[in-house]
């Protein structure tokens, strides 16, 4: 179980990805009236983030442990984040 209060969430994505964009938007709007907020870094920024997540981004990672790509999975994180 993960705190939710202080739970961190980092998108790894990559500029001009579309599905990227999306997540981040999607996440956004998730986030919205909730007490959390999400880090969003480019993999091409970091040769060890490049080499992890390749062509998988995005990825939705939470307190370092994957928990989505390609697409968010609100109910997936609504669980991992229930209290």
């Amino acid at each position: 179980m993960v705190d939710r209060e202080s739970a961190r969430l980092v998108v790894y994505s990559r500029e001009g990805c579309g599905l990227c964009d999306e997540m981040i938007a999607e996440l956004a709007v998730w986030l919205a009236g909730r007490p959390l907020s999400a880090e969003v870094r480019d993999v091409d920024s970091d040769p060890g983030l490049r080499e992890r997540y390749g062509l998988m981004v995005p990825v939705l990672a939470v307190d370092g442990q994957p928990v989505c790509s390609g697409r968010l999975d609100t109910e997936l994180l609504e669980d991992l984040l229930r209290t």
